[in-house]
């Protein structure tokens, strides 16, 4: 593999103890590009045995020169990792726009947003703190932070590089030694990503990359005995396989799976800045986004000048190849295409209205997995539209009367991920932070531009543990207490 001006792959693209290496059965699977379904890269589909070879090469790096370092030199490592992706912005963002879709522009702020969490954690290395505590007379207590040992990370295609960031960036800095296995549709940034940190001199074996499979490459990581921590994002079925495979070992695990985010939008709210919120965070990266605010409240009185100021926005929104850079690409697979469509067949055939549709741009290619982000007006809040995840650019407006009924609607799905809430009445912010069942609320804004310092995670089906911010420290850590008995 090479890491040049022109970024090629080939299939010697497993990172295993510092060496890349093809397969050890030599199989390879195509990635697609979604703008034209045309093939980027053939690269290395590994399996069970090279899962087994990164682990064991994991583990050798903790009684090596990884497990060695200092926490304040790991946290000069993962500064110099985080520099050389800052300085690779541009030609990450385009790798993720080929990759996955995404527009340039957003590609480029999922890099950024990578060289953040690095540096974010490079400053934290060294500031995870234990305690002493008040014992019987004779003893001191006390406590201590140390690495699981050898942590599996399961990222998905949506955004690779900031999950990259705040799960193996995270567990990075806690001393832990990580294998990851990127999702089989986008692997390209994480590939470019390793090979960074290598380059920035992060230790042999620190981190192990294994691409293929999830039935492969994925189960055979989340069930190997030698792994003491898995992350992973993705869907409920998928979190629970992973969860089951865990316990067999008696593994924690930290699970992200999705969400069917509102933003409650009371009648004293300023519309004027609610708006951009409003749409931007339901067709950021096509709607493929896990915190999505794919559920718009809206109170009655201001139900029908919200429709029509976000149909206005919808509008104007463009929807084309990822290097033309618009407002939104293309969806990641043909797959996950008619899942969308699927949705919306089913709107219609329930009389659900179309608000509005964005523009699907003349010259965009026939091969590309395009979706035209939607409006839905009037959704009953039991309908699948406002109950499932669609994971894709659809939005359902809902009105409601009163504060018990936003509640009640909000809380009303089998997710918890992320709320919004516009309201200018303070002790109605605080009711409905309290209110709001899901891991992050967000008042008079949503998404507070990323937020790495912000613990990230959810309730319900959305799954459980934190990541972002230092709670990702301690879920990557475990606590050892010592008791030292002098008289």
């Amino acid at each position: 593999m090479t890491m040049d001006a022109a970024i090629s792959f080939d299939t010697a693209c497993l990172l295993i103890g510092g060496t890349w290496r093809s397969a050890a059965n030599g199989a390879t699977f195509g990635l697609e590009n979604p703008s034209d379904g045309s093939e980027l890269a053939r690269i290395a589909r590994g399996g069970p045995a090279d899962i087994d070879a990164a682990v064991l090469a994991a583990r050798a790096a903790l009684s090596g020169p990884w497990g060695a370092l200092t926490a304040a030199e790991r946290g000069r490592v993962l500064a110099r990792i985080g520099n050389a992706v800052a300085a690779q912005a541009d030609e990450l963002a385009r790798l993720e726009a080929l990759d996955v879709g995404k527009p340039l522009k957003q590609g480029r702020a999922d890099a950024l947003a990578l060289a953040r969490y690095l540096e974010f954690y490079a400053g934290a290395c060294d500031k995870i703190h234990g305690e002493t505590l008040p014992y019987l007379a004779g003893y001191t207590v006390l406590t201590l932070r140390e690495p699981h040992g050898v942590t599996g990370h399961i990222v998905p295609w949506n955004y690779p590089m900031q999950i990259v960031g705040r799960s193996v960036g995270a567990a990075l800095a806690m001393g832990n030694a990580c294998v990851l296995k990127p999702a089989e549709e986008a692997c390209l940034t994480v590939l470019a990503f390793a090979r960074i940190a290598q380059q920035a001199g992060l230790p042999d074996g620190a981190l192990n990359v294994v691409t293929g499979l999830g039935e492969e490459a994925g189960a055979a990581l989340t069930a190997h005995p030698g792994v003491n921590h898995v992350s992973f994002t993705g869907s409920v079925a998928t979190g629970a396989l992973v969860q089951a495979a865990a316990a067999r070992n008696a593994v924690p695990v930290t699970l992200e799976l999705g969400g069917k985010s509102p933003q409650v939008v009371f009648a004293d709210a300023d519309i004027a800045a609610a708006l951009p919120f409003l749409v931007n965070a339901g067709i950021q990266n096509a709607g493929q986004t896990c915190s999505a605010a794919s559920r718009i409240l809206v109170e009655r009185p201001i139900y029908a000048e919200v429709m029509a100021r976000m149909a206005e926005r919808y509008a104007a929104l463009r929807v084309g190849p990822a290097l033309a850079d618009l407002d939104v690409g293309p969806v990641i697979s043909r797959r996950q295409h008619d899942v969308i469509e699927h949705y919306l067949a089913l709107a219609r055939d329930s009389g659900i209205a179309v608000a509005a549709q964005a523009t699907l741009v003349p010259d965009a290619p026939a091969g590309g997995h395009y979706v035209r982000p939607t409006l839905l007006a009037d959704v009953p809040g039991a309908h699948a539209i406002a109950q499932q995840e669609i994971f894709g650019p659809v939005q359902a407006l809902i009105p409601f009367d009163g504060e018990a009924e936003a509640i009640a609607i909000a809380n009303g799905t089998p997710y918890g991920l992320v709320a919004g809430v516009w309201t200018r009445d303070g002790g109605r912010q605080l009711r409905m932070a309290r209110a709001l069942q899901c891991g992050q609320v967000f008042v008079n804004n949503y998404g507070a531009g990323g937020g790495v310092e912000l613990p990230f995670g959810g309730v319900k089906h959305s799954g459980h543990g934190r990541e972002k911010g230092f709670e990702a420290l301690y879920g990557f850590s475990t606590l050892k207490t010592v008791a030292i008995h002098h008289g």
